[in-house]
């Protein structure tokens, strides 16, 4: 008898230890979680101009790109936020003189790549893009949207692109 009781004891103590953790974990799935923040964007220069090195299937902008800053972040369920500042063509040849830092594409958009895995267990990229978003001709935007990542999302990548899908900044420095 007495052996039940302590066994019964140490089972109620178990349980009640074990509803905070199932709680949490509800909880936390609940939670779209953020999957990437990042405060800094790359512009397309060098061998990323154009189309002969594309980043997981997504070109570079034909001219190279400078940008101020570019800050945002993406969550699990797909709402995905970028602001950019400056994002314009460089200050410098092929660039032509009187396109030099501004910004010539009246709208961009939110490309997200990830590497993801097929329906047949192989390694893949999905690239999901948002809707337009109107851009300064100083290369100012904010893009807010919800996209559909596949899952897994694994190591995704955030471009700022043309509406024709060529990038002109990605997250990284």
């Amino acid at each position: 008898m007495r052996k039940t009781r302590w066994l019964l004891a140490a089972l109620v103590v178990a349980l009640t230890g074990l509803v905070p953790v199932l709680a949490a974990n509800s909880a936390a799935s609940a939670n779209p979680g953020v999957i990437l923040k990042f405060d800094v964007m790359a512009p397309v220069t060098g061998p990323y101009v154009g189309t002969m090195n594309p980043i997981r299937t997504v070109p570079g902008g034909g001219l190279p790109w400078m940008i101020s800053s570019g800050t945002g972040s993406l969550t699990r369920d797909g709402h995905l936020k970028i602001t950019v500042v400056g994002l314009v063509l460089a200050d410098a040849a092929p660039v032509p003189a009187s396109l030099r830092g501004t910004n010539p594409v009246p709208d961009f958009v939110g490309i997200v790549s990830c590497q993801a895995i097929s329906a047949s267990g192989k390694a893949t990229v999905v690239n999901v893009k948002t809707g337009q978003f109107a851009a300064s001709m100083a290369g100012n935007a904010t893009i807010k949207a919800k996209v559909k990542l596949p899952r897994p999302c694994i190591a995704p990548i955030v471009f700022v692109a043309a509406p024709t899908g060529a990038w002109f900044a990605a997250t990284g420095s």
